[in-house]
């Protein structure tokens, strides 16, 4: 990242990035994003120094597309920096680590407010500080005129602390499946904005900032997971990854889940009855709560925060719901089809 020239003044009337240019956004932006306990040379350069303490990175991206995965009616600046953060946060616990640093590629219009980039920023830096961890660089661009859209691109790298990474590929036959976070809350919220509403604030507030459970990764590598994924596109979808990638059956118990998820009354019962559904569609099928699935030894004890939610069996591979299909398990609750499908 170019090193910033001096701000413009936040008075200016029309103080949009056209304004204020490429340097001064820069520099408001980094003016609210923290900084990294690993870095040692953080942005203003032409890349950032950090230090890799475990001697490995992990590295993960996402890219978040206004209009599709965010909307600026719906959530405020701050809430798409949260968002933007967990989505790679969550990716990098999902392997038995911990963030140290972000990069942040962003494209936008020439009339977005510097405010509401700085929102982004703040955003960024809130989710992130709790791990020790910062932006530490990225780009801006101008985006394409006739989209008007707001693209953020950010990369996470982390540290294993000494752990051998989890992998979705180590799922054994007699394994438990098991649970961290919740699961639901992002896509009842959604399915409450939809509709044009803003409560139960709860849900609603799941959806635009996901709560994912950062410390149980690495607190399940240190107990010997055998696998282990976050939610992002769905349960069903998502544990059929951890059965694809180990060649196993994952069978997952119904009654166990929803002790795990729904035995408290609360805004996903609540929105499901206004609207006539199966709150399990959301459990089942519903992604962006970014919680964690993985797999542990017959007989390990669990971490605390990870809940049994099932089982890995011969056969496959495949997920099952008590013995039936995956597929039939989300139609039976009225999902369409078992988790969320990007270029569907």
């Amino acid at each position: 990242m170019t090193r910033p020239r001096p701000l413009v003044p936040r008075d200016d009337p029309a103080d949009s990035v056209r304004v204020v240019g490429e340097f001064g956004v820069i520099a408001r932006v980094l003016a609210r994003s923290g900084a990294a306990r690993v870095a040692e040379v953080g942005p203003g350069d032409d890349a950032a120094v950090l230090r890799a303490p475990d001697g490995r990175v992990v590295a993960t991206t996402d890219v978040l597309v206004e209009g599709r995965h965010f909307r600026r009616d719906w959530s405020s600046a701050e809430d798409v920096g949260h968002k933007a953060a967990a989505a790679n946060l969550a990716d990098v616990a999902a392997m038995g680590g911990v963030t140290t640093a972000l990069l942040v590629g962003l494209a936008c219009p020439p009339d977005t407010p510097t405010t509401w980039l700085e929102g982004v920023a703040a955003g960024l830096a809130a989710e992130c500080a709790p791990l020790g961890a910062a932006v530490v660089g990225g780009d801006t661009v101008s985006s394409a005129p006739d989209s008007g859209a707001v693209v953020l691109s950010v990369t996470a790298l982390g540290d294993l602390g000494g752990r051998a990474p989890v992998l979705r590929s180590g799922a054994r036959p007699g394994d438990v499946l098991a649970l961290a976070g919740r699961l639901g809350w992002s896509a009842c919220g959604l399915a409450v904005l939809r509709r044009g509403f803003t409560s139960p604030a709860a849900a609603v507030a799941a959806h635009r900032r996901p709560a994912p459970p950062y410390a149980a990764g690495p607190a399940a590598a240190d107990a010997g997971a055998t696998a282990m994924c976050d939610v992002s596109d769905g349960l069903l979808a998502d544990a059929g990854h951890l059965a694809e990638e180990s060649g196993v059956l994952i069978d997952v118990d119904r009654a166990a889940l929803v002790r795990a998820t729904l035995e408290l009354p609360g805004p996903l019962q609540q929105v499901a009855a206004a609207l006539g559904g199966d709150p399990m569609a959301w459990v089942l099928t519903g992604g962006e709560d970014h919680a964690l699935v993985a797999t542990f030894p017959a007989g390990a004890a669990l971490p605390e925060g990870w809940t049994p939610i099932g089982a890995v069996r011969d056969g496959g591979p495949g997920v099952r719901v008590d013995g039936q299909p995956a597929e039939a398990a989300a139609a039976a609750v009225g999902a369409e089809g078992t988790g969320h499908a990007h270029f569907r």
